[in-house]
């Protein structure tokens, strides 16, 4: 979990059902590369479900009036409490090549706002070093406990690195689920009470951009 409100946002939820995920996010993708088609990084925007929005306005006591438009105050204790990330929080990004995982940098250019009554979150990640244009590179988006849902939305971006591509592959939402299943010994995600921990299928559920250059 992100930070405070997510934990406030899974006990309302909580009063009805324990079922995972809590909370859903759409996300698009922007894969940036240098000129010589390595990649640097991955710029993201999260769009939080409605009811995430509205959860968060309630605790922060902000658009009281329920228009969806925030005065400049309101909007940055928004922008503040949704940029709150613990210093153990990975970023729910996982960038590999060759079956390894790449190290990422701290985010940059971070902004969060109020759309439409939906939160959404923007940001850029960095490798720490550029990925070798001769590989593939796979990009993932997913919170490994699954908590919450990303769905990778709309067109992938790809900004520079002439001769590469981006393919969007979707997750078998079957064979994450049968993995559930197999996990949890056939009991349903409901009955994972608020003390257990759900076991690490996240990344059954994510969807992979692939990221080749030049035939690769």
């Amino acid at each position: 979990m992100k930070h405070t409100l997510l934990i406030t946002a899974a006990l309302c939820v909580a009063t009805t059902a324990q079922a995972h995920p809590h909370i859903f996010v759409e996300a698009q993708v922007e894969v940036v590369m240098d000129s010589a088609g390595g990649m640097i990084g991955v710029r993201l925007i999260w769009d939080y479900d409605d009811f995430f929005g509205f959860l968060l306005t309630t605790d922060l006591g902000i658009d009281t009036d329920g228009d969806m438009v925030l005065t400049a105050e309101e909007a940055a204790m928004l922008e503040a409490q949704v940029l709150d990330w613990p210093a153990d929080f990975s970023g729910d990004l996982s960038v590999t090549q060759n079956g390894q995982v790449l190290a990422l940098g701290p985010r940059e250019q971070a902004s969060a706002e109020l759309r439409n009554g939906r939160v959404r979150e923007t940001h850029f990640r960095p490798l720490a070093t550029p990925a070798d244009a001769a590989t593939p590179v796979l990009v993932q988006v997913y919170d490994p406990f699954y908590y919450v849902a990303y769905e990778i939305v709309g067109d992938i971006g790809l900004t520079g690195g002439d001769g590469c591509v981006a393919q969007y592959q979707k997750a078998d939402l079957n064979a994450a689920y049968s993995l559930v299943d197999e996990l949890l010994y056939g009991r349903p995600a409901s009955d994972v009470g608020p003390d257990e921990q759900f076991p690490e299928v996240g990344v059954a559920f994510a969807d992979t951009v692939t990221v080749s250059c030049n035939g690769s």
